[in-house]
């Protein structure tokens, strides 16, 4: 079967990741860490299945990851962990809202202040 047949499979767990919202690779497209000319070859994974990135995730609509041991948020400079925060949950909240604007691919990543910030 074709790739395009078989949907998107997680490359962790193997299942589908069936809405964009539980995409770890949308969201890094979101955060501009993935260039929309790679989008197409970069692997597939739900966000829970990526923790490194989804314990960043502050949001009524996620709930919370824990990430033991050197790379858990918990052992990070605080300063690091607010910054990633607001940066993840900004990209996160991007993820959740675009199936309900009607944008084009193009259109997704969140594009940052002239200051330096991301959009609230």
């Amino acid at each position: 079967m074709a790739r395009c047949d078989e949907g998107y499979l997680c490359e962790v767990c193997g299942q589908d990741v069936a809405v964009i919202t539980d995409s770890d690779l949308y969201l890094r497209y979101v955060l501009g860490e993935v260039p929309l000319e790679r989008l197409h070859r970069q692997p597939e994974r739900h966000l829970r299945c990526n923790p490194a990135l989804a314990q960043y995730v502050v949001d009524v609509a996620f709930t919370p990851v824990t990430v033991p041991g050197d790379f858990g948020k918990a052992g990070l400079d605080p300063a690091f962990v607010r910054g990633e925060e607001a940066r993840v949950t900004a990209g996160y909240r991007r993820l959740l809202v675009i199936p309900t604007l009607g944008l084009s691919v193009p259109e997704y990543p969140l594009h940052v202040t002239p200051d330096g910030e991301l959009p609230r």
